[in-house]
């Protein structure tokens, strides 16, 4: 059966606009409704219009609200004057009396038309854009940066410009127009503009789109990422755990000679990731946290969430981080207050332990305790010329 011309040209329009044919159709009626109200009635009442698709002609009818009192006779009617019109007439609902056809309306009248068409699309599009959008947040997607403004880098996602403000652009990345970059899609909001769509490269949602991408297991849900500590431009950590026994969750992360985590990195060159096992015991997590630091001991105080963290002289400065920036993301990861300091050494911790059972054994020898105490003075000496 050949497509009538009108139909060609709804057919074309929904190509163009990425709109469903229903869409058009109802826009199109919404239009010519608008056109008979201005050319044959009054514009308190309320015009409906229903076309044929495949010729194009369209039928009129006038609608009524049926409401107890009467306050616009153009556009309601009593509850016994709705029931001469349809006897299934009720209070709250609605009746239509047809009305005569005409295909022909004047310039203005056309002119509305056009108007409510332009309108209504308009609508269709920001509507359709919002709610593909919408179903992108808290998502990666790519774009193409199109231009930087006001501090602000607007990005092409396709259908729609997403920004980038100052706040979620990592410092010490350059950004130009044409760069191909990914993004984390934050938010999605409905304006009168139509969707607004903030963009971030800080979130740590963006580090974790990309081990979504790059590590299967990841995607399919057997590795979990338990939680994420983000300086964005400088250093992340991720807690990875996995409830499958034989999968190792940081060597999937890991990949085959790291081919994974380079993949991860190449679109994070300035960033360093740390990859550590969440643990439900507590001071394991904080151990493994502070990671590549050893640790000798936790002791947590879970009234104020607090926890001092023993480590080895050795390892104190790499616990810490340059600037305290390991302690600082082990820190946001786990969710607890860490204190660093460093451990007692093994021969002091003795020595006390030593001194203490004499002092406590009362029937040690004399002999015994004096020569205790002629150590520990001689000890003490040496300490002091080694000071000055």
């Amino acid at each position: 059966m050949a497509i009538s011309p009108f139909m060609a040209a709804i057919n074309q329009l929904c190509d163009e606009k990425g709109l469903s044919k229903d869409t058009i159709i109802e826009t199109i009626e919404a239009a010519i409704a608008a056109a008979y109200r201005k050319d044959y009635a009054e514009q308190n009442q309320i015009i409906k219009a229903k076309m044929d698709p495949e010729t194009g002609e369209a039928k009129f009818w006038q609608v009524f609200d049926v409401i107890e009192e009467v306050e616009d006779l153009g556009s309601q009617k009593t509850l016994d004057e709705a029931l001469k019109i349809s006897k299934k007439a009720k209070v709250g609902e609605q009746v239509e009396i047809e009305l005569k056809p005409h295909s022909e309306f004047g310039r203005i009248a056309a002119q509305t038309a056009k108007q409510v068409i332009t309108q209504r699309i308009r609508e269709a599009e920001r509507d359709m854009l919002f709610a593909e959008f919408k179903e992108k947040e808290a998502q990666l997607i790519n774009g193409t940066i199109q231009q930087i403004e006001s501090g602000n880098v607007i990005v092409d996602l396709g259908k729609i410009n997403g920004i980038m403000p100052p706040s979620e652009q990592i410092s010490n990345e350059k950004y130009y127009s044409g760069q191909r970059i990914k993004v984390y899609v934050k938010a999605v909001e409905e304006t009168s503009r139509g969707p607004k769509i903030l963009i971030s490269r800080t979130d740590a949602g963006l580090v974790q789109g990309l081990f979504e991408n790059e590590v299967p297991e990841v995607a399919a849900g057997s590795v979990e990422i338990k939680g994420i500590a983000r300086e964005a431009g400088a250093r992340s950590k991720v807690a990875v755990w996995t409830a499958q026994e034989g999968l190792d969750p940081i060597g999937s992360c890991v990949g085959q000679r790291g081919t994974r985590i380079q993949s991860v990195l190449a679109e994070l060159p300035e960033e360093k990731i740390d990859i550590v096992l969440w643990d439900g015991d507590e001071k394991q997590y904080i151990s493994n946290a502070l990671s590549p630091a050893k640790i000798d001991q936790v002791k947590l105080n879970k009234g104020e969430q607090r926890a001092q963290v023993f480590v080895p002289e050795d390892q104190l400065s790499l616990a810490i981080g340059t600037g305290g920036q390991n302690v600082r993301l082990a820190s946001k990861l786990t969710g607890w207050s860490l204190d660093i300091e460093k451990s007692k050494s093994k021969t002091e911790t003795e020595e006390k332990k030593d001194d203490l059972d004499i002092k406590e054994d009362e029937s040690a020898p004399k002999e015994i305790k004096e020569k205790v105490k002629k150590t520990k003075t001689t000890k003490t000496k040496k300490s002091t010329k080694k000071d000055k």
